[in-house]
């Protein structure tokens, strides 16, 4: 039994490359490069005020608010003082940057795409059976039923059953187009008429309608969108050169030729 295992960098590297990671490491390191020749070029700087906040904000997302688990952070993830200073550098870059790129869209952007922020809270329950399904409805409109009966008796699912059917806020996004076109029709509180998908029957309560707000939640989501969205772009457009190899076409011709003899 080994007692100690040391890696090398070379080992490393080739393990990223054997679990398949090597083209997200490549990308994440043209987005550095990118953000920083960009962020140059546009004369985008960082005050100590800027890393300071990404530090601060960083260290709360990952519940890093004690010395000691700082460091423990640290050497979980083979991290030197340095290299987390550089993280919270890239990030702050990267948030200051996508502020001086598309701050100003944001708020048009919002505007335009406003219906994809709207929410419902609904309650569901989906029935095999399109006949029963309008009888429930039926039966739930006369008050010879009420919806937590009807979820409590038909759903499957437990835990959607301890909660009545209870869907949560979601987005169009979230729904099929035929049910969100209906959902989003509607004026709550409203039982809608069965909605017929390849799923089955879906009975739906539809509890509130909730118009989005630009907050600082969602405004920070948009931006980081936008800026996710360009620098994808600009990746794929640049011509990325590695200083390695992998084996060669023609070694990988051989071995499949090999393989197929062994079959």
């Amino acid at each position: 039994m080994l007692k100690t295992i040391t890696i090398s960098k070379e080992e490393l590297i080739q393990q990223i490359s054997l679990s398949c990671q090597l083209p997200v490491t490549i990308r994440g390191i043209a987005n550095r490069k990118i953000i920083a020749a960009v962020a140059e070029e546009a004369g985008v700087t960082l005050e100590p005020e800027d890393l300071q906040q990404t530090a601060d904000a960083f260290r709360l997302d990952h519940n890093l608010l004690r010395a000691d688990t700082t460091e423990l952070w640290l050497q979980e993830h083979h991290l030197s003082l340095d290299e987390f200073e550089e993280i919270v550098r890239i990030s702050a870059l990267s948030s200051k940057l996508a502020q001086h790129l598309f701050g100003d869209q944001v708020e048009p952007f919002f505007i335009s795409h406003q219906l994809d922020y709207t929410q419902v809270v609904m309650y569901e329950v989906v029935l095999d059976d399109e006949d029963l399904a309008m009888e429930l409805f039926y039966a739930i409109q006369e008050g010879e039923m009420s919806f937590p009966e009807v979820a409590h008796r038909y759903i499957q699912d437990t835990e959607l059953r301890r909660c009545a059917g209870y869907r949560g806020k979601l987005r169009r996004t979230d729904l099929k187009p035929e049910i969100s076109a209906v959902i989003f029709a509607s004026t709550p509180p409203q039982l809608l008429k069965p909605i017929i998908t390849s799923k089955g029957a879906h009975l739906i309560l539809v509890e509130e309608i909730i118009q989005p707000e630009l907050n600082k939640t969602l405004r920070k989501k948009i931006l980081s969108n936008l800026f996710l969205d360009w620098l994808k772009q600009q990746v794929d457009q640049v011509e990325v050169i590695t200083q390695f190899q992998p084996e060669s076409i023609d070694q990988i011709e051989q071995l499949n030729y090999s393989s197929s003899l062994s079959n």
